[in-house]
């Protein structure tokens, strides 16, 4: 309790006793100011003179509970980020029709771990369409006669249809969700879309052989690289023997690379333009 004299200025405490009894003694005639507080409640006051040779009681106050506001603030977690963004990501279709999970058009987007690259490889892996796409490239291959030792007819169909199906798992899972994970890379062609046509020309083709990386740095793309050359490692063993040469995997990891080159600069100036429905993201602040 805290006892004020207006006239002349004087201010004395207290402090109530267990019943909630308080006592001011040797206080001056004169008017005064009483403040009640309490932490918790709110502070009530009340004023009145006191006169010569008078008691004055102050009247019984009920303290009431100090309103209080309070913000809460739920956030996401990194994790929990990444993986509403794979949701975006996995509904990305050219023409809405061929997949297009493997780029992400937010600069900033939150880095993927282990299980969330191996969820986006196995997404595109049963994709129904990537079955497709297979089923028709080892039609070519059988009109073509490529891989001869395979031979013709259904057989030689069905050995190549499983050769060109396992490519494509392995280079998927090996450079997509394998080495990422291992070399803690991000394996998604960040779309650019901003800056002159010429400095997005050189970023699409530079995003051949440089990630970014789950830091959020960019740095050599070690999983794209070596992934290519697992991958064709692998295919020797099952591919005719009169095509297993490691001159031709190396060839293939060139040509690997320069397709990547070729599809980020696709992505960069045509692709976003035919995926139906792309998200939107507010760019990052350099």
């Amino acid at each position: 309790m805290t006892l004020t004299r207006l006239d002349p200025p004087l201010s004395q405490e207290v402090m109530s006793d267990s019943d909630g009894e308080f006592f001011f003694g040797s206080v001056a005639p004169g008017p005064f100011q009483l403040t009640i507080a309490s932490p918790g409640f709110t502070a009530q006051t009340s004023s009145g003179t006191l006169h010569s040779g008078e008691d004055y009681i102050v009247p019984p106050v009920a303290l009431t509970v100090a309103s209080s506001a309070s913000e809460v603030k739920v956030l996401l977690t990194p994790v929990e980020i990444a993986q509403a963004e794979i949701k975006d990501e996995e509904k990305q279709r050219v023409l809405g029709v061929i997949p297009n999970f493997y780029v992400t058009y937010n600069s900033a987007a939150a880095p993927l771990n282990p299980r969330q690259k191996f969820e986006l490889a196995w997404k595109l892996t049963v994709d129904p369409v990537n079955f497709g796409v297979t089923a028709a490239i080892a039609g070519i291959q059988q009109g073509t006669n490529a891989y001869s030792g395979y031979g013709q007819g259904a057989q030689g169909y069905g050995k190549r249809l499983a050769a060109a199906y396992a490519d494509s798992v392995s280079s998927t899972f090996i450079g997509g969700a394998i080495l990422p994970s291992l070399f803690k890379q991000d394996p998604r062609f960040f779309y650019k879309g901003t800056g002159s046509r010429h400095s997005r020309f050189f970023y699409a083709i530079a995003n051949a052989v440089i990630c970014k990386g789950d830091n959020g740095r960019w740095q050599a793309n070690y999983s794209g690289l070596l992934g290519s050359l697992a991958a064709g490692g692998i295919s020797n063993l099952y591919y005719p023997e009169s095509d297993r040469d490691a001159t031709i995997t190396f060839e293939n990891t060139l040509i690997s690379i320069g397709a990547s080159a070729a599809n980020n600069v696709l992505q960069e100036f045509v692709i976003r333009k035919l995926t139906r429905n792309p998200p939107t993201y507010t760019p990052a602040k350099p």
